[in-house]
Order: structure tokens, then sequence, then C-alpha cells
């Protein structure tokens, strides 16, 4: 099973995503580069993603270029067409959009997460059009991820990898209204970026004063921490090639650390962060701010 590092979800200057990659070059299995949630974030153009996606080639890790999440306008589209025609690096697709690029230049390409797919049939139709890996949906429990992977041997042809979301805050909605700009009183055209305050999104409290989701631009996440080490037993027995963390501003190597004594067998607990801003309720079919099978050992969560 292998590791990768998701796209970047926050907005980071340059000198601080640069920095993120650097102390992770040879630590995992692949990178995936890109902004998914905002084009009006421009700390890296479409060729800046590009020319680190070249080193990090080069250094031997498989790179993937990944497109917005939303698309709504021209620019936006023509920063997708760039990413497709690189000719050099795999494009992962996080809308229609860049699946219809793809599929018209006969490209083979990653099916993201904000793509919906949650049958084998529509997981078959996602390949004939190119994909040969997909990212279930976030919310995917661990049992329907079994019926899909069922359903799509059951249908013949061949397999598609599958790469699951298995650590940090998980994206739940994208949305055409900018929740950052918004709650500084700004307009979205005129935001200042001001998501740029907020490295790891911005935290929402409910009126009882506690902490259950986070925002981040357009983007709503959840305010706990996805942690998925429990169910890779699960995950390997399933034949799930891949799992994906999500980048957060600190202590990346010893999630990344974790993860891959996990995937070796050896019992793990991750502390970052904090025990109690962990979850895993979506994989066991849960709400998903829920702690399912943390605090157990691997054996137990496996059963």
């Amino acid at each position: 099973m292998k590791i990768a590092i998701g796209p970047l979800l926050y907005h980071w200057s340059g000198e601080e995503i640069r920095r993120f990659y650097d102390s992770l070059r040879g630590q995992v299995d692949t990178f995936y580069l890109g902004e998914t949630v905002c084009s009006r974030r421009r700390e890296m153009r479409a060729e800046d993603w590009i020319g680190l996606g070249r080193e990090l080639a080069e250094e031997g890790h498989e790179v993937v270029l990944s497109t917005l999440s939303l698309v709504v306008a021209r620019s936006e589209a023509a920063v997708v067409r760039r990413l497709c025609d690189n000719g050099e690096l795999r494009v992962e697709a996080n809308d229609y959009t860049a699946v219809s690029e793809l599929e018209a230049r006969k490209l083979p390409f990653v099916a993201g997460p904000t793509l919906n797919i949650y049958s084998g049939r529509a997981l078959r139709a996602i390949q004939r059009a190119g994909a040969v890996r997909w990212v279930p949906p976030i919310e995917m429990p661990g049992a329907s991820l079994r019926g899909v992977l069922e359903e799509l041997a059951e249908l013949g042809g061949g397999p598609v990898e599958t790469e699951v979301f298995a650590y940090g805050r998980q994206p739940l909605a994208f949305s055409a209204r900018c929740f950052t700009a918004r709650h500084y009183d700004r307009p979205k055209d005129d935001c200042g970026l001001v998501c740029a305050h907020h490295p790891e999104g911005m935290p929402v409290t409910t009126r009882a004063g506690e902490r259950f989701l986070a925002i981040n631009g357009i983007q709503t996440q959840s305010w706990c921490c996805a942690n998925l080490i429990p169910a890779i037993p699960q995950m390997q027995e399933m034949g799930v090639a891949a799992v994906r963390l999500s980048p957060r501003p600190c202590a990346m190597d010893e999630v990344v650390a974790a993860f891959r004594a996990a995937i070796d067998g050896e019992p793990v607990t991750l502390a970052e962060p904090d025990p109690e801003q962990q979850c895993d309720g979506y994989w066991w079919g849960d709400a998903g701010y829920k702690r399912k099978a943390l605090g157990t050992d691997t054996a137990e969560a496996s059963r």
C-alpha cells in the first residue's frame, strides 16, 4: 500500500508551500499538486505547480496535478485545460470539466473524490472515460466501498486503483460563495485573500460553543481530523492501493511515519492532532465526527 500526499487545501505562501514539499521528499510515494479550492489563490500558478512536479518526479516520486473542484468561470476552465495539456504529469480530475478535457485527449487520469462516484457502474463509466485510479467520496463507509469494488468485479473488465482519504480535515462541501470573505465582510471578488490568515481553515462553533466545522474559502470542512489508521488492515484486505494524507501545517512527517508503520503491520497510536480532535465515523458507517475505532488496537478495529 502506497502513501500519497493529497493536494494542499489551504492558502499558504509560496515559501511555505515549497518548505512543506521539501520536508517530505523521499518519505512518500505520490504527491498531488495544485489548487483545488479557489482560483484567486495565485501564490503558485499552473506553471509553478508543473515545475515543482517535474522536480519531484525526477527524484522518483509519482506526481499528479489536481484541478479545481468547482469551475464557474472561463478563466478557471482555461487553467484546467493548461494542466491537462502539461504533456508530462498525470492529472486528477475533480470536476467534470476536467473529465471532459482529459477524455477528449484520451489521457489516463485520477478520478478525484468530488466526482461523487457511488457505484460499480459509475466507476466503470468513469474508467471508460480514462480513469485509472479513483478516490471514493469522503463520506463513503468501508462497507459501501467493498460493495462498489465487488460490483465492479462482477461487471467484468479491468480493475481501477483505489485510493482512500485517510487523514486530515474532511472536505464536505463547496459553494460559489466565499465563507471566509463573508466573515470579514468582504466581497468575494475583492477578498484580500483573508483565508491566508487561517493556515488550517477557520473553526466554526455552535451557539453552545462547540466546534464542529471549519470554513476554508468556498470550502466547508470538518473541524475534526480524519485518522483511518485503525482501518488500514481492512483496506489492505479489500485491495486498496493507497491512502491519501491531506496536508496540515504541522507534524506531517510524524503522520507519514505513523501511517507507514501501520501499513507495515506495527501497532500505532497517532497523537497529531490531539486524539479528541480525531474522527473516523464515516468509514464505520456513522456520523463523520465520531470516533468509532480510534483508541482500539489495529486488530480489534479490523474485525
